[in-house]
């Protein structure tokens, strides 16, 4: 199977860009002695991509219910569900073989989880400047949920999704300094409370790739650099050249008048996220490549996205490709564009689809 008979549009996967993801974060996590790395699996949601980044069935972070049962039944047993709990889902979680450590940042969720007859566990969810979910490190609430779940305390958790507006890697160092310096702030508070912290989990991909010190954390949490996209390189996360997947779609017309080509890959199969248009630069809804990956000519881009149709536009005369040529998209947010897809054509360097890997959606 070659990428020139796949029926679009679908998701391509670079194995060999893939694996180099994996061992940059890897290198940077191995920079702190005795930090554990806890991918999080909400991007890939493919057992074979788990089983790159987290070998040997290591500690992994899922979103959605539905990832938890998935990885529990190809073998990961330590798992984070990295969205506030809510008391209705505490069953459907106490039924998934493995021990799916909840997070909450809610007193009456706190006592709804102690209560529970499965011997749940939680992490308290800190709110170290993105504002998000999580209370401050310093909230009076902070020991009276840590109180209220007693033994089910597993340790504290926050995420620095507000390092996506840094722009240098001084920015970033900033932020992660910033993070770590508040979950430990909460976990010191609990523990001089009397109470067990053995978790102390922090991370965004940009902060774990660039945090300069990691004292006081256990373990770093990080999802999108195993993929990449045109925001994360932007950041400085990775390279252009270092976006491992992107969505094959197929020239269903052209215009040279316009300078404008068709693809059958529009909202749906890209997303409609416009991330890079508040980033240095503005990539529309995707860079457009060739087959093999290159640029087009004149920094090729998704103009505009419809349901089914994605127009490329360039500052350069485009090539009037025939209609059923074979065009790829590097996304703006691989997150999620993936979503919306059931299974990647993995490549490594070519043309040649070596394997096709499932992957699990919804919730």
């Amino acid at each position: 199977m070659i990428l020139d008979k796949l029926l679009t549009p679908c998701l391509v996967l670079d194995l060999g860009i893939l694996r180099r993801n994996l061992a940059a974060m890897q290198a940077a996590v191995a920079r702190h002695p005795g930090l554990v790395l806890r991918p999080h699996l909400k991007t890939a949601k493919s057992l074979e991509v788990a089983r790159l980044a987290a070998p040997g069935f290591g500690p992994v972070t899922v979103s959605t219910l539905a990832e938890a049962r998935y990885f529990a039944a190809g073998g990961w047993r330590d798992q984070i569900y990295a969205v506030g709990i809510t008391p209705q889902k505490l069953e459907a979680v106490a039924a998934i073989e493995a021990e799916v450590k909840l997070i909450t940042d809610d007193l009456d969720a706190a006592r709804a989880i102690a209560a529970h007859p499965a011997r749940l566990r939680a992490l308290i969810e800190v709110d170290v400047g993105e504002g998000r979910g999580g209370i401050p490190p310093e909230s009076p609430l902070l020991p009276e949920i840590a109180a209220a779940l007693g033994p089910r305390l597993a340790g504290v958790i926050s995420h620095s999704g507000h390092s996506y507006a840094g722009r240098s890697d001084a920015d970033m160092a900033r932020i992660a300094e910033e993070e770590r310096a508040g979950i430990t702030l909460a976990a010191s508070r609990l523990r001089q409370a009397g109470h067990a912290v053995p978790i102390v989990s922090l991370g965004s991909s940009p902060t774990a790739l660039h945090a300069r010190r990691m004292d006081g954390v256990t373990e770093v949490r990080a999802g999108v650099y195993m993929f990449g996209d045109l925001f994360q390189a932007q950041l400085g996360t990775h390279g252009l050249e270092d976006i491992a997947m992107t969505v094959l779609g197929s020239v269903i017309g052209r215009s040279e008048a316009r300078n404008t080509l068709l693809l059958d890959a529009g909202a749906l199969a890209l997303s409609k996220d416009r991330s890079t248009e508040a980033a240095p630069k503005d990539w529309g809804f995707g860079r457009v490549l060739d087959l093999d990956g290159r640029p087009l000519p004149g920094e090729a881009w998704i103009a505009r996205a419809y349901q089914e149709h994605g127009e490329v536009r360039a500052r350069a005369p485009l090539p009037m490709l025939p209609v059923g040529a074979k065009l790829r998209v590097a996304p703006n947010h691989t997150c999620l564009t993936a979503a919306a897809h059931d299974r990647y054509h993995v490549v490594d360097g070519g043309r040649e689809v070596i394997a096709v890997w499932d992957r699990v959606n919804y919730w």
